[in-house]
């Protein structure tokens, strides 16, 4: 096992200070390997996160080989060869492990914005002590994005949020946190080949949830209740302004008609599986609250805004992988983990097998899986 950095990495170099995970406790399990505190229903913090990962490491006695970063995988005529910084390895199959989340996906908007204006991605954001003067303008409202937004707008600064296609969801519903109806109700157990749409069901965004300890959700109308602003998707920038689109009500609408046919789909198989009794009568939330009119342009020139977070998500890095696998958009060819060279694997892509399979409990039966296919591979020769 190779590792560019330490055990964990990205959860302790790649995060922002205050960050929790999405997914509660009980939900963090490995193989022989889970969770085991007083606070099942809480959220890890991050040094959490990397003490988890750390005790895996050690109990399962992982090979790992930290500090070593991998350059090139390219094929030879009986498998694969790994350079690194620190020497070639030879190898028949190949496993890349590296995650559909290296990089930030900023858009080329952002080219133009005025050079005295501060643009950070949440790679870089820490938290709001360390960002300029002024006002800051969120782009993007998936989890990352309404998160920043609410604790920079309580910092005291003004926060505008630029909000583009979201995935609304509550953090509790009906007494139980919504990702237990994910899991009890078999949603997250929806196959790859199951799904209706797997190419847009990949670039999804990840929901508008947070991990705190009072378990509130964080949608838009919680932020508009901070005093956020909310704006439509960010369009271009011209002679030093933002321009938006004037789309914000639709979206808004098309997520709340979302959320509430999810919703239905937990009601039905609460009544179901005779699960009714066992939690609290169904509920339905206030629609997202919109202003009548909203700003459709906004002066990055004047001095009222100081920085830009692109919250605009991730992309994968195959910079380093010379083999005929990634198509135009930069996306692993594969079939559900099983990538279109002999005897080369992948793990924990967005919706790689089921729908959880980016999430830490999600790896195990996804990777079970595609080591059976590779032991078959190999014993095939």
């Amino acid at each position: 096992m190779l590792e560019r950095g330490e055990v964990a990495n990205s959860w302790r170099c790649e995060r922002w200070d205050s960050l929790r995970l999405l997914t509660p406790n009980w939900q963090s399990r490995l193989p022989g390997h889970r969770y085991d505190g007083g606070e099942p229903d809480g959220y890890m913090t991050m040094g959490e996160v990397v003490e988890f990962v750390d005790r895996f490491a050690v109990l399962t006695r992982a090979p790992v080989r930290t500090g070593t970063t991998v350059t090139k995988v390219r094929r030879t005529d009986d498998g694969y060869l790994v350079t690194t910084d620190r020497g070639e390895i030879a190898c028949t199959t190949v496993v890349i492990a590296s995650g559909a989340f290296n990089r930030p996906a900023v858009p080329r908007l952002s080219e133009a914005v005025p050079a005295d204006v501060e643009q950070v991605t949440p790679f870089d954001y820490r938290r709001p002590d360390r960002l300029p003067d002024g006002g800051v303008l969120v782009v993007g409202a998936s989890a990352t994005g309404v998160q920043l937004a609410a604790e920079i707008q309580r910092s005291g600064r003004q926060v505008t949020l630029s909000t583009g296609e979201h995935v609304r969801m509550p953090r509790t519903y009906r007494g139980r946190d919504v990702l237990w109806w994910m899991d009890a109700s078999g949603v997250w157990d929806t196959r790859y080949d199951q799904v209706p749409d797997l190419t847009r069901a990949r670039r999804l965004a990840s929901p508008q949830l947070a991990g705190t300890p009072d378990r509130t959700s964080l949608d838009l109308n919680a932020l508009t209740d901070l005093g956020v602003e909310l704006v439509g998707r960010s369009a271009t920038v011209r002679d030093g302004e933002m321009l938006f689109s004037g789309g914000l009500r639709n979206v808004v609408s098309l997520a709340d008609l979302k959320m509430d046919r999810l919703l239905n789909t937990f009601d039905e198989w609460a009544s179901a599986s005779g699960s009714d009794s066992e939690v609290k009568p169904p509920e339905r939330f206030e629609p997202t609250r919109v202003p009548a009119s909203t700003r459709l342009r906004l002066d990055l020139r004047g001095g009222a805004v100081g920085t830009i977070v692109w919250a605009t998500g991730f992309r994968p890095d195959y910079t380093w992988l010379d083999v005929p696998v990634v198509d135009e958009k930069g996306n692993l060819r594969h079939d559900g983990g099983v990538v279109d060279s002999p005897g080369l694997y992948a793990l924990g892509l967005p919706v790689m097998r089921r729908r959880r399979s980016t999430f830490i409990h999600g790896s195990e039966q996804d990777a079970r899986e595609v080591v059976d296919h590779l032991a078959g591979y190999l014993s095939h020769g």
